[in-house]
């Protein structure tokens, strides 16, 4: 043989699977959906208004940006209706149709596109445009008694508020609503954010799909539930603070479905469960010592900024090659 062939072997893992973006992204959109449904019964049909406001701005921005730039259509992969669904869910229903418009806009151009697309963002498109929606605070923490009929379009009407569980934790005493309340949703919040059941739910079917493990929500959660067992933000209620710090804002929908974006999520599972602990410190932290009642977008969000040093820190020696503190990749050795 006058001419060898070189072949080049990579490293283990090798997997080869029939997932793609486009049955991924599905499984996710069916997972949200009995969030979403929960949402339109307790919030009415303003709420459906906001997903499909969100859902396709998020398309239309993808596919008008990406076909302005010359660049490979991918806005019907899924992703971007995923993007627009997860911040429609994080809304209040109170908020007027145009907030959901420019945060959508603001994850798929900002946070998506402008790095380079789906898997080269470095945290998660949805809450940073939640974060970003925060510039209008008066409009972001205002939330409608649950079953008010709000109009499906209109900006201009008169609100009922009530205080949600998140607030009144925060003065120190425990929620008016119930526990089974908190687990079917029938309490003031953002739209997909208030029934434990549907999420929790969504989360099974993702489980079951393997489209996400273990180890990301439980190591949040866990960490979550162990702190305010702890310590109570009302003395003497341990179990029923950690249920309502659990069931009760925004962190079963941020643990099962948004801290587990691939692009912005660790890959080992050591990493994970580290990315984990930190994202349900960082919560706690917020709640208990910050202005704001609430603290699932900023933790995943910080934590999303230190994946990087999570993944050298907690990466798995390659065979045949001697690993440095917080060295990754390299020539074998």
């Amino acid at each position: 043989m006058s001419e060898l062939m070189k072949v080049k072997v990579s490293s283990s893992p090798h997997i080869r699977a029939e997932d793609t973006t486009r049955s991924i992204m599905l499984d996710v959109i069916i997972a949200l959906l009995p969030a979403l449904a929960v949402g339109i019964f307790v919030f009415g049909g303003r709420a459906a208004v906001h997903a499909i406001v969100c859902v396709l701005t998020s398309i239309i921005a993808e596919y008008a940006y990406q076909k302005l730039m010359h660049r490979p259509i991918t806005a019907f992969d899924g992703s971007a209706a995923v993007t627009g669904l997860l911040l429609a869910l994080s809304l209040p229903v109170s908020a007027p149709i145009w907030i959901g418009i420019v945060g959508s806009l603001f994850a798929i151009i900002i946070v998506k596109q402008l790095y380079g697309g789906i898997g080269k963002n470095f945290m998660n498109p949805a809450l940073a445009a939640r974060a970003f929606l925060f510039s209008w605070s008066g409009i972001m923490t205002t939330y409608t008694a649950i079953r008010t009929k709000l109009p499906l379009f209109t900006s201009t009407y008169d609100v009922v508020t009530s205080a949600t569980p998140m607030a009144q934790l925060k003065l120190g005493v425990l929620p008016d609503a119930s526990s089974m309340d908190m687990v079917l949703g029938m309490i003031p919040g953002c739209i997909g954010e208030t029934s434990a059941l549907a999420l929790v739910a969504g989360a099974i079917y993702l489980l079951y799909r393997r489209v996400i493990t273990w180890h990301i929500p439980a190591s949040y959660l866990g960490t979550v539930a162990l702190i305010t067992f702890l310590f109570p933000r009302v003395h003497g209620e341990n179990f029923q603070c950690m249920l309502a710090e659990i069931c009760a804002g925004g962190i079963l929908l941020g643990a099962c479905f948004m801290a587990n974006d691939y692009t912005t999520s660790p890959i080992n599972k050591r990493g994970q469960i580290v990315y984990g602990i930190g994202c349900g410190a960082i919560t706690i932290l917020i709640r208990y010592f910050g202005s704001y009642p609430e603290g699932v977008t900023y933790a995943i969000l910080i934590m999303n900024a230190a994946v990087y040093l999570i993944e050298k820190a907690t990466a798995s020696r390659v065979f045949g090659h001697k690993v440095k503190p917080f060295e990754m990749g390299g020539e074998n050795k």
